[in-house]
């Protein structure tokens, strides 16, 4: 890990000589230098929610990591001790804006708390179902309360073994021991891979064309999972799925948009479930034809999905505040699969759960609050291995800043809606 941290801060002092900083950047060439390094207070103060603010934050007190392009624009930051989550990236270097919504209060306590740790970040992986008689929130034979609920400790707050490290990429490795609620044992080893993309190539497969005008950054999380056990998983025994959730800070102008697959809902289900909080009021989830907005306002605790036959592998939100354009691309099938059901009560359908799904955090009952912050996430398929068979799911992530026209030019052609009728959808 010495290694690790050593060839990072290397990188940080390339990062900052190519940034408009005019700090005085220290030389570190022992491993001595570098323990002096993470406590030096002489690198600049940056501004609250740009890139800069949350690396320095991040490095007073876990290891960050730090994938880049060759100009230092379009980074990303990543945290072994975070479970090997994105905590955030940017799209403009040290002083751009960071996309990813920080616990700042949360990580600045180093204290773990009961249930679960929202440190935040773009890319955090769980595993699913979350409740249910499969679930691994909850032991044998507890009740469905939030008293009993318990996100497994090997991804909430312990760390992710690094096992390769790159400029634009990092790996990581992790083993679970989890018993779901049916008693039934899971032997799980987890791999996990995060790259920095070409932005202008991503678009570039999906039809457009780069506008060098648009600041932009994208990276993608490759998650596989291994039965390391000897027994099957199965219908019978429950079987586990890769959860990929991104969490972003919230505006009053912005909106999440999910585009949906039409048709009867006799063969192909509901277009969205929309009650996992309690149904969401009409002003803020809207149904259109081809696509659903849900505010991501951060005010009122709200969740909808979308199951396996409607959903389509491309969502994404629009903050006209702040001008950013945010598209999630995930591994969806090319027909219908068995998608774990989260919900908290022994379930008749266990395997009929959605593919995508999008909250907007909100106060609880006592007044408190985790956030404010927005999710979007997606699923795997629920993993149907044998011993030592694996599953994997991608999930990419890509944020753009740019002019309404610029952006509309990528929304149009990816998401399928204007960025007006995005922004005019609650108004």
């Amino acid at each position: 890990m010495l290694k690790i941290l050593f060839a990072f801060f290397i990188l940080v002092v390339f990062a900052c000589k190519n940034s408009s900083s005019s700090d005085k950047i220290p030389v570190i060439k022992t491993p001595e230098d570098l323990r002096k390094w993470i406590l030096d207070e002489t690198i600049k103060d940056y501004d609250r929610n740009t890139f800069g603010y949350d690396l320095k934050f991040i490095r007073q007190r876990k290891t960050p990591i730090l994938l880049h392009d060759e100009k230092f624009k379009s980074m990303v930051l990543v945290s072994p001790e975070y479970q090997g989550r994105v905590i955030s990236s940017t799209a403009d270097g040290l002083n751009g804006y960071s996309f990813g919504w920080v616990n700042y209060d949360l990580i600045a306590s180093e204290e773990n708390k009961p249930h679960m740790n929202a440190f935040g970040g773009e890319d955090r992986l769980w595993l699913g179902p979350e409740g249910g008689q499969f679930s691994y929130y909850f032991k044998p034979k507890t009740s469905f309360e939030f008293d009993n609920w318990q996100v497994p400790y090997g991804f909430d707050s312990e760390s992710f073994e690094v096992i390769s490290i790159g400029t634009k990429e990092i790996a990581f490795f992790k083993k679970l021991d989890l018993t779901n609620y049916s008693d039934k044992k899971f032997d799980i080893v987890i791999s996990r891979q995060i790259s920095l993309l070409s932005s202008a190539a991503w678009l570039y497969n999906h039809g457009v064309k780069y506008d060098e005008n648009v600041k932009a950054v994208a990276f993608e999380s490759l998650n596989i999972i291994r039965n390391n056990g000897a027994n099957e998983w199965n219908r019978e025994s429950g079987m586990p799925s890769v959860w990929i959730l991104g969490m972003f800070k919230p505006s009053p102008t912005a909106t999440i948009v999910i585009p949906y697959k039409g048709g009867p809902e006799a063969t192909m289900g509901k277009v969205v479930t929309d009650d996992y909080f309690g149904k969401v009021p009409s002003d803020r989830l809207i149904v259109d034809p081809k696509v659903l907005y849900l505010k991501a306002d951060g005010h009122l605790r709200s969740k909808i999905g979308v199951n396996t036959f409607r959903a389509k592998p491309l969502v994404g939100s629009y903050d006209e505040e702040r001008k950013i354009l945010t598209i999630v691309e995930y591994t969806l099938p090319g027909t219908p699969s068995d998608y774990v059901n989260s919900i908290w009560k022994i379930q008749d359908k266990p395997f009929e759960g959605d593919a995508i799904n999008a909250y907007n955090d909100g106060p609880l009952d006592n007044g408190t609050q985790l956030g404010p912050f927005y999710e979007i996430e997606s699923s795997s398929p629920a993993a149907n291995l044998k011993s030592q068979e694996t599953l994997e799911h991608h999930h990419i992530t890509a944020h753009f800043m740019g002019t309404e026209e610029q952006l509309n030019l990528i929304s149009q052609k990816i998401l399928g809606v204007s960025i007006e009728n995005i922004k005019n959808a609650f108004k």
